[in-house]
């Protein structure tokens, strides 16, 4: 949802239950996602929002699963940093389609803020922090809640229709 063209969208969130589930490794990177989805559900309107931490980018999938019954939108906050080998590919294609398949199954908006980076230097400049050309955690945070003010305006869907 960023650069050049991207939309500007402030979703009233007001009435809506987020958590948001943040990866522990990286903290300096992770520091910079968790307060600009912070600050992003804020503005939307959410409160009380709870921060689930887990060891690492790969368990964000099981704690969505288990954490999606019960809250209109999640989002998912973690980093992945390329290395000498192809861990990184197995930990993005996994996340990407384990968060996927977690929003498609039980219909709960999850704001994707992974970061798949080539580096250190990306990850910092991506993570929202002071001199970033990007925030990631934040828009993260506006796209769950707008897809869950979408998902809640839409007639529920009956059978043969």
């Amino acid at each position: 949802m960023s650069g050049h063209g991207a939309p500007v969208i402030t979703p009233d969130g007001s009435d809506l239950r987020v958590a948001i589930v943040a990866a522990s490794w990286h903290t300096e990177v992770m520091d910079g996602l968790v307060a600009g989805a912070q600050r992003g559900l804020a503005e939307a309107g959410v409160r009380d929002v709870p921060l689930v931490r887990v060891p690492g980018t790969v368990e964000l999938t099981v704690a969505c699963a288990r954490l999606a019954p019960a809250y209109d939108a999640l989002v998912a906050l973690g980093v992945v940093i390329r290395g000498g080998t192809p861990h990184f590919d197995y930990v993005c294609s996994g996340v990407t389609t384990g968060l996927t398949q977690v929003s498609a199954t039980t219909g709960c908006p999850v704001g994707f803020g992974v970061l798949t980076c080539d580096d250190d230097a990306q990850a910092l400049d991506r993570a929202g922090l002071p001199g970033s050309s990007e925030d990631k955690g934040h828009e993260a945070a506006v796209a769950a809640v707008a897809t869950a003010v979408t998902l809640g305006a839409l007639a529920p869907r009956t059978l043969g229709a």
